[in-house]
């Protein structure tokens, strides 16, 4: 031990650098990239007023933070200790689910619903048809041949606290969770918040100046007030020509529209999440109708 320093005086450094961390966790996360782990891309907190009720604001933080994680190790397929890979694993039998889990699935029935289809959770085969079995860093399995994925609605069955998926189907929540979830966030950071989950966010209250929450959208900057906003796209998780994650249930193959990017600004971002998804498999020409019918508050197309 260095000369000079004894046991007490060591444990008194130590809890003043915890308490320090517990301190400045707020800050550490509203202004640094936080790793997503199984969400696997950046997440972004900020707010303003902050407090879960009944809990001090640096062990609120902590609390949120530790829900997320348990969202994902949810609704993530890929690790087979995830709860939505036991569930997919135990198709043709009523399995019992989570609370959330519930949540995500009558969800996504509301998805498939308002989408006319397009947002549909049992892709999963056709995705992993289409290659994508692993990490971008690892690369794109073999392509094998894909039928077009049945209607969420006669493959899912929920009730409360249990679900069955009929045998041979398997669902991914990922295109559906975050929107979802982000407004489950925001609501319980406080009045002022801004919650980003790889894109698809909320915004709830009128930021730091007054104004509205400043959100990147097409290249410009748009202020929100109580909206949801997320992005839909085929460029970042692509590994072939012709060959991404987006699946076109009507086809069960990769979708191919004029369209590469739509970002969606709604009244939560569930629904953004679940109109850009929508709106990018239709198209330049249908997409806007579908938005103006849904009441979606704005959009942007990119190429």
């Amino acid at each position: 031990m260095a000369r000079g320093w004894n046991v007490p005086r060591l444990i008194v450094v130590a809890l003043l650098g915890w308490g320090a961390y517990w301190a400045a966790l707020p800050w550490i996360i509203c202004f640094r990239a936080f790793p997503g782990g199984a969400i696997g891309e950046a997440l972004r907190f900020c707010t303003f007023g902050f407090g879960i009720p009944g809990f001090p604001p640096a062990q609120g933080w902590n609390l949120l933070v530790g829900a997320l994680y348990v969202a994902a190790a949810i609704w993530t397929a890929a690790p087979p200790t995830s709860e939505l890979s036991r569930f997919n694993t135990g198709a043709g039998r009523w399995v019992e689910i989570s609370p959330l889990l519930e949540s995500l699935l009558r969800e996504s029935l509301r998805a498939h619903e308002i989408s006319g289809g397009l947002v549909n959770i049992a892709v999963l085969p056709a995705l992993l048809a289409a290659g994508y079995t692993r990490t971008f860093s690892e690369g794109p399995t073999a392509v094998t041949i894909s039928t077009r994925p049945p209607a969420l609605n006669d493959v899912l069955e929920v009730r409360s606290g249990s679900a069955r998926l009929r045998q041979g189907a398997a669902i991914d929540l990922g295109g559906i969770a975050k929107g979802f979830l982000a407004d489950r966030l925001a609501a319980d950071l406080g009045p002022n918040a801004l919650v980003n989950l790889c894109g698809d966010l909320f915004a709830r209250g009128d930021g730091e100046a007054g104004d509205g929450w400043p959100v990147g959208m097409g290249g410009e900057t748009v202020l929100l007030i109580d909206m949801g906003a997320a992005t839909s796209g085929t460029r970042r998780r692509s590994w072939g020509e012709g060959l991404h994650h987006l699946i076109d249930p009507r086809t069960g193959l990769p979708s191919r529209t004029d369209l590469s990017e739509v970002s969606v600004i709604a009244r939560t971002g569930a629904d953004a999440e679940i109109f850009a998804k929508a709106a990018l498999l239709l198209g330049s020409i249908e997409a806007p109708e579908y938005l103006r019918a849904h009441a979606a508050l704005g959009w942007w197309f990119g190429a």
